[in-house]
Protein backbone atom coordinates (compact mmCIF):
# COMPACT_ATOMS: atom_id res chain seq x y z
CA UNK A 1 0.00 0.00 0.00
CA UNK A 2 0.88 3.39 -0.80
CA UNK A 3 1.97 6.20 1.79
CA UNK A 4 -0.15 8.44 -0.17
CA UNK A 5 -3.27 6.62 0.95
CA UNK A 6 -3.13 7.67 4.74
CA UNK A 7 -2.77 10.88 3.35
CA UNK A 8 -5.77 11.22 1.06
CA UNK A 9 -7.96 9.25 4.08
CA UNK A 10 -6.59 12.02 6.19
CA UNK A 11 -7.39 14.62 3.58
CA UNK A 12 -10.75 13.75 3.45
CA UNK A 13 -11.73 13.11 6.87
CA UNK A 14 -10.67 16.64 8.06
CA UNK A 15 -12.70 18.14 4.76
CA UNK A 16 -15.70 16.26 6.20
CA UNK A 17 -15.23 17.21 9.87
CA UNK A 18 -14.75 21.03 8.82
CA UNK A 19 -17.55 20.86 6.72
CA UNK A 20 -19.55 20.66 10.20
CA UNK A 21 -17.57 23.54 12.01
CA UNK A 22 -18.43 27.01 11.34
CA UNK A 23 -16.72 28.69 8.50
CA UNK A 24 -16.44 32.03 10.04
CA UNK A 25 -17.23 32.61 13.91
CA UNK A 26 -19.45 35.45 14.59
CA UNK A 27 -18.52 38.47 16.10
CA UNK A 28 -19.50 38.82 19.51
CA UNK A 29 -20.75 42.30 21.26
CA UNK A 30 -21.83 43.24 24.22
CA UNK A 31 -25.10 45.52 24.74
CA UNK A 32 -24.01 49.16 24.24
CA UNK A 33 -20.73 48.45 22.72
CA UNK A 34 -19.34 50.50 19.66
CA UNK A 35 -16.52 51.20 17.34
CA UNK A 36 -14.22 53.55 18.75
CA UNK A 37 -13.56 54.80 15.15
CA UNK A 38 -12.01 58.19 16.60
CA UNK A 39 -8.90 55.63 17.75
CA UNK A 40 -7.82 54.26 14.66
CA UNK A 41 -4.29 56.37 13.99
CA UNK A 42 -3.81 56.81 10.33
CA UNK A 43 -1.36 55.20 7.85
CA UNK A 44 2.05 57.23 8.00
CA UNK A 45 3.62 56.71 4.55
CA UNK A 46 7.76 57.12 3.60
CA UNK A 47 8.93 55.42 6.47
CA UNK A 48 11.69 53.01 6.70
CA UNK A 49 12.96 50.27 9.04
CA UNK A 50 15.77 48.24 9.37
CA UNK A 51 15.65 44.66 9.94
CA UNK A 52 17.47 43.34 13.02
CA UNK A 53 21.59 43.79 12.95
CA UNK A 54 23.31 41.16 11.01
CA UNK A 55 21.72 37.80 9.82
CA UNK A 56 20.55 35.76 12.09
CA UNK A 57 21.00 31.65 11.63
CA UNK A 58 17.63 30.98 12.28
CA UNK A 59 15.65 33.34 9.77
CA UNK A 60 14.72 31.47 6.61
CA UNK A 61 12.56 32.50 3.01
CA UNK A 62 9.90 31.28 2.04
CA UNK A 63 8.78 31.55 -2.03
CA UNK A 64 5.44 31.93 -3.19
CA UNK A 65 5.51 31.46 -7.00
CA UNK A 66 1.32 32.44 -6.72
CA UNK A 67 1.53 35.71 -5.13
CA UNK A 68 5.05 36.45 -6.73
CA UNK A 69 7.30 37.35 -3.75
CA UNK A 70 9.22 35.76 -0.83
CA UNK A 71 8.80 36.15 2.82
CA UNK A 72 11.52 36.35 5.81
CA UNK A 73 10.74 34.38 8.43
CA UNK A 74 12.22 33.84 12.09
CA UNK A 75 11.72 30.31 12.97
CA UNK A 76 12.26 30.87 16.38
CA UNK A 77 9.37 33.20 16.75
CA UNK A 78 7.38 32.55 13.93
CA UNK A 79 7.31 36.05 12.89
CA UNK A 80 7.93 37.44 9.61
CA UNK A 81 10.13 39.94 9.14
CA UNK A 82 9.79 41.19 5.30
CA UNK A 83 8.99 40.71 1.78
CA UNK A 84 10.55 40.77 -1.37
CA UNK A 85 8.41 40.84 -4.49
CA UNK A 86 9.13 38.87 -7.55
CA UNK A 87 8.22 38.37 -11.23
CA UNK A 88 6.30 35.71 -12.53
CA UNK A 89 7.90 32.23 -12.06
CA UNK A 90 7.60 28.99 -12.37
CA UNK A 91 8.83 27.85 -9.02
CA UNK A 92 9.51 31.35 -7.29
CA UNK A 93 12.46 32.77 -7.12
CA UNK A 94 14.43 32.99 -3.79
CA UNK A 95 16.81 35.58 -3.16
CA UNK A 96 20.96 35.46 -3.22
CA UNK A 97 22.81 37.58 -0.16
CA UNK A 98 26.41 39.11 -0.54
CA UNK A 99 27.26 39.35 3.10
CA UNK A 100 30.41 41.81 1.78
CA UNK A 101 27.98 43.73 0.20
CA UNK A 102 24.64 44.05 2.48
CA UNK A 103 23.12 43.06 -0.45
CA UNK A 104 20.01 40.71 -1.88
CA UNK A 105 19.61 39.73 -5.35
CA UNK A 106 17.16 38.06 -7.57
CA UNK A 107 17.06 36.99 -10.81
CA UNK A 108 13.64 37.99 -12.65
CA UNK A 109 11.97 37.85 -16.25
CA UNK A 110 9.99 40.88 -17.47
CA UNK A 111 7.38 40.21 -20.20
CA UNK A 112 6.21 44.12 -21.67
CA UNK A 113 2.48 42.76 -22.14
CA UNK A 114 3.10 40.95 -17.96
CA UNK A 115 2.68 36.95 -19.48
CA UNK A 116 3.96 37.78 -22.99
CA UNK A 117 5.30 39.89 -25.34
CA UNK A 118 9.08 41.05 -25.62
CA UNK A 119 11.10 39.65 -22.19
CA UNK A 120 13.94 41.55 -20.74
CA UNK A 121 15.83 39.61 -17.50
CA UNK A 122 17.09 41.70 -14.92
CA UNK A 123 19.29 41.29 -11.13
CA UNK A 124 17.63 43.30 -8.81
CA UNK A 125 19.16 44.69 -6.48
CA UNK A 126 17.65 45.10 -2.40
CA UNK A 127 19.63 46.26 0.79
CA UNK A 128 19.90 43.56 3.11
CA UNK A 129 19.07 45.51 5.92
CA UNK A 130 15.60 47.57 4.87
CA UNK A 131 14.84 45.69 2.11
CA UNK A 132 14.26 48.59 0.19
CA UNK A 133 15.11 48.46 -4.00
CA UNK A 134 18.64 49.75 -4.65
CA UNK A 135 19.32 49.14 -8.53
CA UNK A 136 19.10 46.99 -11.00
CA UNK A 137 21.61 45.38 -13.54
CA UNK A 138 20.13 43.94 -16.84
CA UNK A 139 21.53 41.10 -18.33
CA UNK A 140 20.84 38.72 -21.57
CA UNK A 141 17.00 37.37 -21.82
CA UNK A 142 18.06 33.87 -21.36
CA UNK A 143 17.55 32.57 -18.19
CA UNK A 144 17.07 29.09 -17.56
CA UNK A 145 14.10 28.25 -15.38
CA UNK A 146 12.23 25.07 -14.10
CA UNK A 147 9.63 23.94 -11.90
CA UNK A 148 11.84 23.26 -9.36
CA UNK A 149 14.63 26.05 -10.09
CA UNK A 150 17.41 24.68 -8.12
CA UNK A 151 20.94 25.39 -9.04
CA UNK A 152 19.52 27.75 -11.76
CA UNK A 153 21.22 30.89 -10.07
CA UNK A 154 24.12 30.88 -7.10
CA UNK A 155 26.72 33.84 -5.62
CA UNK A 156 30.38 33.13 -5.98
CA UNK A 157 32.33 33.07 -2.32
CA UNK A 158 33.06 36.71 -1.68
CA UNK A 159 30.37 37.94 -3.14
CA UNK A 160 31.09 39.67 -5.89
CA UNK A 161 30.07 37.39 -8.93
CA UNK A 162 26.65 36.01 -9.35
CA UNK A 163 25.68 33.41 -11.51
CA UNK A 164 22.89 32.79 -13.56
CA UNK A 165 22.26 29.77 -16.04
CA UNK A 166 20.97 29.97 -19.32
CA UNK A 167 19.41 26.87 -20.78
CA UNK A 168 19.09 28.17 -24.42
CA UNK A 169 21.85 28.35 -25.64
CA UNK A 170 23.67 26.54 -22.79
CA UNK A 171 25.62 29.00 -21.25
CA UNK A 172 26.33 30.47 -17.56
CA UNK A 173 25.87 34.74 -17.47
CA UNK A 174 28.72 35.77 -14.54
CA UNK A 175 27.47 39.22 -13.22
CA UNK A 176 29.93 41.34 -11.36
CA UNK A 177 27.26 42.89 -8.74
CA UNK A 178 30.18 44.98 -7.19
CA UNK A 179 30.94 46.54 -10.59
CA UNK A 180 27.10 46.61 -11.76
CA UNK A 181 27.91 44.67 -15.44
CA UNK A 182 27.80 41.68 -16.74
CA UNK A 183 31.50 40.23 -16.73
CA UNK A 184 31.58 37.46 -18.89
CA UNK A 185 29.17 34.31 -20.78
CA UNK A 186 30.67 30.81 -20.36
CA UNK A 187 29.96 28.35 -22.77
CA UNK A 188 28.38 25.03 -21.36
CA UNK A 189 27.25 22.66 -24.25
CA UNK A 190 25.79 19.72 -22.75
CA UNK A 191 26.29 20.73 -18.85
CA UNK A 192 23.79 22.21 -16.27
CA UNK A 193 23.25 23.63 -13.17
CA UNK A 194 25.83 26.00 -11.16
CA UNK A 195 27.49 24.87 -8.05
CA UNK A 196 29.97 27.49 -6.23
CA UNK A 197 33.07 26.31 -4.99
CA UNK A 198 35.23 29.29 -4.23
CA UNK A 199 35.53 32.77 -5.05
CA UNK A 200 36.47 32.77 -8.59
CA UNK A 201 35.15 28.75 -9.24
CA UNK A 202 32.13 26.57 -9.83
CA UNK A 203 31.04 23.43 -11.00
CA UNK A 204 28.28 21.96 -13.45
CA UNK A 205 26.44 18.06 -14.35
CA UNK A 206 27.05 17.38 -17.58
CA UNK A 207 25.17 14.82 -19.76
CA UNK A 208 27.37 13.05 -20.56
CA UNK A 209 28.28 11.28 -16.71
CA UNK A 210 31.16 13.58 -15.87
CA UNK A 211 31.52 17.53 -13.91
CA UNK A 212 33.52 20.31 -14.55
CA UNK A 213 34.83 23.36 -13.06
CA UNK A 214 34.99 26.68 -14.20
CA UNK A 215 37.68 28.98 -13.39
CA UNK A 216 37.29 32.52 -13.72
CA UNK A 217 39.69 34.91 -13.57
CA UNK A 218 39.62 38.79 -11.32
CA UNK A 219 37.44 39.73 -13.83
CA UNK A 220 35.37 37.47 -14.11
CA UNK A 221 35.77 35.42 -17.22
CA UNK A 222 36.63 31.90 -18.07
CA UNK A 223 39.90 31.20 -17.56
CA UNK A 224 40.54 27.05 -17.77
CA UNK A 225 37.79 24.41 -17.71
CA UNK A 226 38.34 21.10 -16.13
CA UNK A 227 36.43 18.00 -16.71
CA UNK A 228 36.28 15.19 -14.48
CA UNK A 229 36.19 11.22 -15.61
CA UNK A 230 33.04 10.06 -16.14
CA UNK A 231 31.15 8.83 -12.91
CA UNK A 232 27.45 8.83 -13.10
CA UNK A 233 25.53 6.87 -16.02
CA UNK A 234 22.48 9.30 -17.18
CA UNK A 235 20.52 6.89 -18.23
CA UNK A 236 20.36 4.15 -15.78
CA UNK A 237 20.03 5.94 -13.23
CA UNK A 238 20.89 9.64 -13.34
CA UNK A 239 21.73 12.32 -10.46
CA UNK A 240 19.37 14.84 -9.27
CA UNK A 241 20.67 18.72 -9.41
CA UNK A 242 19.66 18.96 -5.45
CA UNK A 243 22.93 19.34 -4.40
CA UNK A 244 24.20 20.64 -1.13
CA UNK A 245 27.63 21.61 -0.42
CA UNK A 246 30.16 21.24 2.12
CA UNK A 247 33.48 23.26 1.33
CA UNK A 248 34.80 22.36 -2.08
CA UNK A 249 32.55 19.24 -2.04
CA UNK A 250 29.09 19.05 -3.61
CA UNK A 251 26.83 15.50 -2.80
CA UNK A 252 24.21 14.38 -5.26
CA UNK A 253 21.72 11.81 -4.66
CA UNK A 254 20.93 9.50 -7.79
CA UNK A 255 17.69 8.75 -8.39
CA UNK A 256 18.23 5.47 -7.24
CA UNK A 257 18.85 6.49 -3.90
CA UNK A 258 23.05 6.57 -4.41
CA UNK A 259 24.94 9.60 -2.49
CA UNK A 260 27.84 10.84 -4.72
CA UNK A 261 30.69 12.75 -3.33
CA UNK A 262 32.32 14.80 -5.77
CA UNK A 263 35.62 16.96 -4.96
CA UNK A 264 36.26 20.26 -6.85
CA UNK A 265 39.79 21.18 -4.67
CA UNK A 266 41.88 19.28 -7.52
CA UNK A 267 43.49 19.39 -10.80
CA UNK A 268 39.81 18.18 -12.15
CA UNK A 269 36.66 17.26 -10.23
CA UNK A 270 36.26 13.91 -8.78
CA UNK A 271 34.15 11.51 -7.35
CA UNK A 272 35.25 10.55 -3.86
CA UNK A 273 33.10 8.64 -2.45
CA UNK A 274 29.61 6.75 -3.54
CA UNK A 275 27.58 4.89 -1.51
CA UNK A 276 23.96 3.42 -0.82
CA UNK A 277 20.87 5.44 1.39
CA UNK A 278 19.05 2.59 1.73
CA UNK A 279 20.20 -0.92 2.76
CA UNK A 280 19.04 -3.99 0.88
CA UNK A 281 16.14 -4.11 2.97
CA UNK A 282 14.97 -0.86 2.46
CA UNK A 283 15.45 -1.27 -0.95
CA UNK A 284 13.18 -4.21 -0.80
CA UNK A 285 10.25 -1.85 1.24
CA UNK A 286 10.87 0.09 -1.88
CA UNK A 287 12.11 3.00 0.28
CA UNK A 288 13.47 6.07 -2.76
CA UNK A 289 14.28 9.66 -2.27
CA UNK A 290 11.86 11.91 -2.93
CA UNK A 291 11.28 16.06 -2.98
CA UNK A 292 11.83 19.37 -4.56
CA UNK A 293 14.79 20.34 -2.45
CA UNK A 294 15.28 16.78 -0.97
CA UNK A 295 18.77 17.19 0.92
CA UNK A 296 19.88 19.24 3.66
CA UNK A 297 23.60 19.28 5.18
CA UNK A 298 24.45 20.37 8.75
CA UNK A 299 27.91 20.61 8.07
CA UNK A 300 29.35 20.82 11.62
CA UNK A 301 28.27 17.81 12.64
CA UNK A 302 28.56 15.49 9.44
CA UNK A 303 24.62 14.94 9.52
CA UNK A 304 22.78 14.72 6.14
CA UNK A 305 18.90 14.64 6.01
CA UNK A 306 16.81 13.33 3.09
CA UNK A 307 13.43 13.39 2.24
CA UNK A 308 12.38 9.52 1.93
CA UNK A 309 9.33 7.35 1.00
CA UNK A 310 7.68 4.70 -0.61
CA UNK A 311 7.34 4.04 -4.23
CA UNK A 312 8.20 2.98 -7.60
CA UNK A 313 10.91 4.17 -10.60
CA UNK A 314 9.90 7.88 -11.42
CA UNK A 315 8.47 8.89 -8.26
CA UNK A 316 12.19 11.03 -7.98
CA UNK A 317 9.79 14.06 -6.81
CA UNK A 318 7.22 13.15 -4.71
CA UNK A 319 7.43 13.98 -1.26
CA UNK A 320 7.83 11.86 1.83
CA UNK A 321 6.36 11.59 5.75
CA UNK A 322 10.05 10.61 6.46
CA UNK A 323 13.13 12.78 6.75
CA UNK A 324 16.23 10.40 7.31
CA UNK A 325 19.51 11.21 8.77
CA UNK A 326 22.43 10.14 7.78
CA UNK A 327 26.33 10.21 9.63
CA UNK A 328 28.41 10.74 6.58
CA UNK A 329 31.63 9.55 7.96
CA UNK A 330 30.14 6.04 9.30
CA UNK A 331 27.80 6.41 6.05
CA UNK A 332 24.47 5.17 7.74
CA UNK A 333 21.69 6.41 9.12
CA UNK A 334 21.37 7.40 12.06
CA UNK A 335 17.67 8.08 13.16
CA UNK A 336 14.61 8.96 10.99
CA UNK A 337 12.27 12.41 11.84
CA UNK A 338 8.31 12.54 11.11
CA UNK A 339 7.50 15.44 8.98
CA UNK A 340 4.88 17.42 10.59
CA UNK A 341 1.29 17.50 9.10
CA UNK A 342 1.02 20.84 8.14
CA UNK A 343 -2.50 20.82 6.55
CA UNK A 344 -4.24 21.98 9.75
CA UNK A 345 -2.03 24.52 10.10
CA UNK A 346 -3.07 25.90 6.17
CA UNK A 347 -6.63 25.50 6.79
CA UNK A 348 -6.76 26.84 10.10
CA UNK A 349 -6.77 30.51 9.71
CA UNK A 350 -8.82 30.43 6.44
CA UNK A 351 -11.98 28.61 8.66
CA UNK A 352 -11.51 30.44 11.85
CA UNK A 353 -10.86 28.12 14.66
CA UNK A 354 -9.00 29.01 17.14
CA UNK A 355 -6.23 26.75 18.43
CA UNK A 356 -7.88 26.30 21.97
CA UNK A 357 -10.87 24.88 20.82
CA UNK A 358 -12.19 21.79 20.89
CA UNK A 359 -12.25 21.55 17.19
CA UNK A 360 -9.14 22.09 16.38
CA UNK A 361 -7.80 19.51 19.35
CA UNK A 362 -10.22 16.68 17.48
CA UNK A 363 -8.29 17.88 13.67
CA UNK A 364 -5.11 17.71 15.71
CA UNK A 365 -5.33 14.64 16.35
CA UNK A 366 -6.83 12.98 13.50
CA UNK A 367 -3.55 14.49 11.49
CA UNK A 368 -1.29 12.51 13.83
CA UNK A 369 -3.25 9.57 13.50
CA UNK A 370 -3.76 9.59 9.57
CA UNK A 371 -0.65 11.62 8.71
CA UNK A 372 0.05 14.35 6.28
CA UNK A 373 1.22 14.89 2.55
CA UNK A 374 4.61 15.15 3.14
CA UNK A 375 6.97 17.28 2.16
CA UNK A 376 9.03 18.46 -0.87
CA UNK A 377 11.49 20.35 0.54
CA UNK A 378 14.03 20.89 3.42
CA UNK A 379 16.26 23.33 4.67
CA UNK A 380 18.99 23.02 7.85
CA UNK A 381 20.39 25.98 9.49
CA UNK A 382 24.28 25.70 10.50
CA UNK A 383 24.66 27.06 13.35
CA UNK A 384 24.84 24.66 17.19
CA UNK A 385 21.51 24.59 17.58
CA UNK A 386 20.39 23.83 14.18
CA UNK A 387 16.85 24.15 13.02
CA UNK A 388 15.10 22.09 10.81
CA UNK A 389 12.89 24.02 8.10
CA UNK A 390 10.45 22.00 6.04
CA UNK A 391 7.25 22.91 3.43
CA UNK A 392 5.29 20.51 1.13
CA UNK A 393 4.89 22.30 -2.39
CA UNK A 394 1.13 23.13 -2.06
CA UNK A 395 0.32 24.01 0.90
CA UNK A 396 1.09 27.24 2.68
CA UNK A 397 2.61 27.06 6.08
CA UNK A 398 5.89 25.74 7.63
CA UNK A 399 7.15 23.74 10.12
CA UNK A 400 10.03 24.23 11.94
CA UNK A 401 11.65 21.45 13.85
CA UNK A 402 14.81 20.83 15.91
CA UNK A 403 17.02 19.32 13.87
CA UNK A 404 18.94 17.37 16.47
CA UNK A 405 15.73 15.85 17.99
CA UNK A 406 13.02 16.08 15.25
CA UNK A 407 10.50 17.45 17.60
CA UNK A 408 8.00 20.15 16.15
CA UNK A 409 8.69 23.60 17.45
CA UNK A 410 5.92 25.09 15.59
CA UNK A 411 4.32 25.41 12.31
CA UNK A 412 3.93 28.82 10.74
CA UNK A 413 0.72 29.29 9.27
CA UNK A 414 0.29 31.76 6.26
CA UNK A 415 3.53 31.48 4.93
CA UNK A 416 1.89 31.69 0.96
CA UNK A 417 -0.22 29.63 -1.55
CA UNK A 418 1.90 27.46 -3.25
CA UNK A 419 6.35 26.95 -3.79
CA UNK A 420 8.33 24.40 -2.67
CA UNK A 421 11.74 26.86 -2.21
CA UNK A 422 13.16 27.16 0.75
CA UNK A 423 16.72 28.94 1.94
CA UNK A 424 18.78 30.15 4.91
CA UNK A 425 20.37 33.26 4.87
Amino acid sequence: MKRTTGSRLCAGVVVSVLSMAPLWPPLAFAEGDTAEVGELRPDEFGQVTKLPSGLRDHWVWVSDRVLRHNQLFDGDTGQALGTLDVSISLAGRLPLGSRELGELYIVESIYSRGHRGTRADYVTIYDAGTLAYKDEIEIPPLTAETGGSVALTAILDGGRFLLVYNQSPQSVTVVDVKLRRVASSVEAAGCACVYPTGERSFGMLCGDGTAVQVLLDAEGRESRLLRSERFFDVVSDPLTEKGVRSGKRWLFASFEGYLHDVDFSGESPKLVDRWSLFTDAERTENWRIGGVQHLALHERSGELYSIVHKGGAGTHKDPGVDIWVYDLAERKQIRAIKSPGLTLAFVRPMLGIERESLWFRALAYLESVFGGPGVHTIVVSQDAEPLLFVRNADIGALGVLDARTGVTLREIEEVGVSGANLAVP
